[in-house]
């Protein structure tokens, strides 16, 4: 593994117990400038998780819990009238910032969670005519609760598709959870990092290192067989997007780069292809009833795309 990725990697394991696949697709999100969305339960670490990685890096980290009276200023800011001076000034919202965690996403209104997406896409906010540009590296983790429904406010598809990856943390072990226990006996398991493992120029060093890794035309070709699948199939009523398919590709090549290789495998792609492309698909009633979820459909279709040789790189 390439040993800034896994500096950092055991910097956010000082805090959180197991859930290394969970940990390294994070980062890997971050080297690929998407972002994630969490769905789980609650109470697993989701917020642990991303103060972590923003302790370990240093930047900026903002957390704003979404309630449906929270106002689309609360996210990109405002400007008001500076009384010294008589002038308009900008003042901050939740994104300006490397790291933002905005807790139960669902639970904002549809004004907020369109103003959060515009930034995430854009990485800059727009007020009376004056562009301010986000930071960089800017990184939003948007959490939801699968369970609870009442009082909440359905993500569409098409926002669905601006979040790079969804991952899920699921329960701990036995084990992993007796080392919860100890871990949180004394103090928050947080302060376990008591200084950043690298620098948000570190982070964007590997971003653009990210961005040289090689992509044969074989490799490219099953990336888009695999997308192609999902179109028209009647275990589907809504297939991957070109965004999807260049998700995937950005993420096998993220991939490649955090195991020390300086070209795409085919296993790069079928190991990040679940939490890339599960939650652009909307599985049909036939779909559901013989899959049970698109994270299930993504997974067979896998076992059925043929897989391309790797001789000729």
């Amino acid at each position: 593994m390439n040993k800034n990725v896994s500096l950092l990697a055991q910097t956010v394991g000082k805090v959180i117990v197991g859930k290394d696949d969970t940990i390294i697709k994070l980062i890997a999100s971050l080297l690929c400038e998407g972002h994630v969305l969490l769905e789980d339960v609650p109470g697993v670490g989701k917020t642990q998780l991303i103060t972590a990685l923003s302790r370990s890096i240093g930047g900026k980290f903002n957390r704003i819990q979404l309630t449906p009276d929270v106002m689309p200023s609360d996210i990109a800011g405002f400007t008001m009238m500076d009384q010294s001076t008589g002038e308009f000034v900008y003042r901050d919202g939740a994104v300006m910032c490397n790291f933002l965690l905005a807790d139960e996403i669902n639970r904002a209104s549809p004004k907020v969670q369109s103003a959060l997406l515009e930034a995430m896409e854009e990485r800059q906010v727009s007020l009376d005519g004056v562009t301010h540009e986000l930071p960089k590296p800017f990184l939003v983790m948007a959490t939801q609760n699968p369970v609870e429904t009442y009082g909440t406010f359905h993500l569409p598809e098409a926002q669905m598709d601006r979040f790079f990856m969804k991952l899920s943390m699921g329960y701990p072990t036995a084990e992993e959870e007796f080392n919860i226990l100890e871990r949180t006996e004394m103090y928050n398991p947080i302060e376990n990092i008591t200084e950043p493992a690298m620098t948000v120029d570190d982070i964007q060093n590997m971003q653009q290192a990210v961005k040289k890794i090689r992509v044969t035309d074989d490799v490219k070709k099953y990336i888009i067989s695999i997308v192609n699948a999902t179109r028209g199939d009647r275990n589907t009523t809504l297939g991957i997007s070109p965004r999807g398919s260049i998700a995937l590709y950005k993420a096998s090549k993220a991939f490649a780069y955090i195991y020390e290789r300086d070209y795409v495998t085919p296993d790069d792609v079928k190991n990040t292809a679940v939490s890339v492309l599960s939650h652009r698909i909307i599985l049909s009633p036939q779909g559901k009833t013989s899959f049970g979820s698109s994270e299930g459909y993504v997974t067979e279709l896998l076992k059925n795309i043929p897989v391309p040789s790797m001789g000729g790189r």
